[in-house]
């Protein structure tokens, strides 16, 4: 039972933002010490000859001794990944030696995101001065050499947001300031997907008529960013053409991998990479029952949601909890993970 390689995140101390688009969910933060990365690294060592560790599973380098973490989940990795171009904004206005250091590792471009103004990001962010936090980040990056990348996430509620953004990025010289520390400028647009926390605005969803709100130019640098020919290459299909689309499908599917990234949260429960960690999802807990339990119920599709998907038809999903009246935007990758959290909810 070895896997060619197994990736693995723990939950050590959660998030600063309780942010309204988080595919992750909110949930209370914890706090979990190194033995515990260890014994976790060391539950799912025997199943790999390319085991990788990570410390963070949502906000990146949100405890104070990140330094520490990340020499620590390199030393019990085999194959360490370059540090993500996530940063923690929190941390970088509160500590002079981050931003260094993420410099120091490679890191180049980092990205921030923004939901509009100071009080449509503060709000969709959770937390009061987000949106000056950013602004101060922009200016510590661009300082030590780092390209901010910026990616928005747009509804009903704040694409009248777009003219204030793209006025931002003028202001701040953002095209001419990242070419001055060797970068393009990246900016980029879109949804999310339509699940954690991001599932609750499904009534904010755009529809295609918000497509004509979007400015020119944030249409072609997110365009450009994700390789389309246009935006709705992006944004996708009105939910009731994916429904006709998908009426048919009776196609079902695995996520089972010879590379599988399993998530373990403060309580040890795991989750594969797969959507949030809802109770459809969970494998089992590392403490009670065991990496190989685990393992063997990853393979054998036991979860809930992994049941679902590799016995019920897609078509049966849109025929229960599609909308053929809903001219929601969505890729259809996101539609299906859409209806088959609906689909395991309504078990």
């Amino acid at each position: 039972m070895l896997f060619e390689k197994l990736t693995v995140g723990l939950d050590m101390y959660g998030c600063p933002n309780r942010c309204k688009h988080c595919w992750l969910g909110v949930t209370p933060n914890g706090k979990l010490s190194i033995g515990d990365l260890k014994f976790v690294a060391n539950e799912f060592r025997p199943f790999t000859g390319n085991l990788e560790v990570s410390d963070r599973y949502r906000e990146e380098d949100y405890a104070d001794n990140y330094k520490e973490l990340w020499e620590i989940t390199t030393k019990l990795s085999d194959t360490k990944t370059p540090h993500f171009e996530n940063i923690s904004y929190w941390r970088v206005v509160r500590d002079n030696e981050y931003v260094p250091w993420l410099f120091s590792l490679g890191v180049r471009a980092a990205q921030l995101t923004i939901f509009g103004d100071e009080k449509t990001t503060d709000y969709f962010v959770g937390r009061k001065n987000a949106f000056q936090e950013i602004l101060q980040t922009i200016e510590i990056l661009l300082h030590n050499g780092i390209s901010p990348r910026i990616q928005m996430f747009i509804y009903k509620n704040n694409i009248s947001q777009l003219p204030y953004v793209q006025q931002l990025i003028e202001t701040l010289e953002l095209e001419k300031r990242s070419a001055n520390v060797g970068r393009e400028f990246v900016f980029f647009l879109h949804q999310g997907s339509c699940s954690g926390e991001n599932e609750k605005l499904y009534n904010m969803w755009i529809t295609q008529e918000d497509v004509d709100k979007i400015p020119t130019k944030l249409s072609a640098l997110t365009a450009k960013h994700f390789g389309a020919i246009h935006i709705l290459d992006v944004l996708g299909e009105p939910e009731q053409e994916l429904c006709k689309k998908l009426s048919d499908d009776s196609s079902t599917n695995s996520i089972v991998s010879n590379t599988p990234i399993f998530f373990v949260d403060k309580e040890f429960n795991v989750y594969p990479n797969y959507e949030t960690p809802s109770s459809f999802w969970c494998l089992g807990n590392l403490k009670k029952d065991g990496a190989e339990k685990i393992i063997r119920t990853y393979q054998s599709n036991g979860s809930i949601a992994q049941h679902v998907m590799q016995n019920i038809p897609i078509s049966e999903m849109v025929k229960k909890y599609g909308n053929p009246e809903s001219m929601r935007l969505f890729a259809e990758w996101d539609y299906k993970n859409f209806l088959l959290q609906k689909y395991c909810r309504g078990l």
